[in-house]
């Protein structure tokens, strides 16, 4: 619930407040909130066009139910806290991306390079049901600079990395997998209950027994 506040908290302020491509630095030259949308998937990734946008988001809404149910499962066979923690992220990042895809488009005007979204605008929102799209900000360009000619293919281009804009709930989504990809083998096993041995009520104590 905090990673779905706070991803939904960030996109309602950015969708309100800044204009498309409009961005200012957090950290040096190496942070900034940089405001995009996109129609797809996370990082700005496309499917299909409107049958896949749809498509799209009809698949979240199934993966958010069904991972509600299937965590409530780990949950009661006791799995490993840290599986849970990463599954929770998981399904905090997919339903943050769902309720951009399905109400923005009702609830926000048209974001544009020269004008701010309006909540709730008088004339309506700029899509209709599940035809939201995605809002992006997190941008971080750690090198911007001109590879080494000695680089095979890409010797002496520009290159940016990391390019991709993505937001809360596409970071919550990747740490929780790579999570579970690199501590798997710990993650994957149920707690099992601990027993403890007991004494018989009602044993006869030999009271010349002494202890040395």
């Amino acid at each position: 619930m905090l990673i779905l506040l706070v991803d939904q908290v960030l996109k309602f302020w950015i969708k309100t407040n800044m204009a498309i491509a409009e961005q200012f630095p957090m950290i040096s030259d190496w942070f900034y909130i940089h405001f995009i949308e996109n129609e797809g998937m996370a990082y700005g990734l496309k499917f299909g066009g409107e049958f896949g946008k749809i498509a799209l988001t009809l698949f979240r809404l199934v993966a958010v139910v069904i991972g509600f149910f299937y965590m409530k499962k780990l949950v009661r066979e006791k799995y490993h806290t840290g599986l849970l923690i990463c599954g929770a992220l998981i399904l905090a990042g997919a339903a943050g991306n769902l309720i951009d895809s399905m109400f923005y488009g009702l609830i926000f005007s048209a974001s544009t390079r020269y004008e701010v979204a309006q909540f709730l605008p008088e004339g309506g929102g700029y899509g209709t049901f599940l035809h939201g799209n995605v809002v992006d900000m997190l941008y971080f360009p750690l090198f911007d600079g001109t590879l080494p000619s000695w680089v095979p293919f890409w010797g002496g281009e520009h290159f940016i990395f990391f390019r991709p804009v993505f937001n809360i709930a596409d970071a919550a989504i990747s740490v929780g997998v790579i999570a579970i990809l690199l501590f798997q083998k710990r993650f994957l096993v149920k707690k099992t209950e601990e027993t403890h041995p007991t004494v018989e009520t009602g044993a006869i104590v030999d009271d010349r027994q002494q202890v040395m």
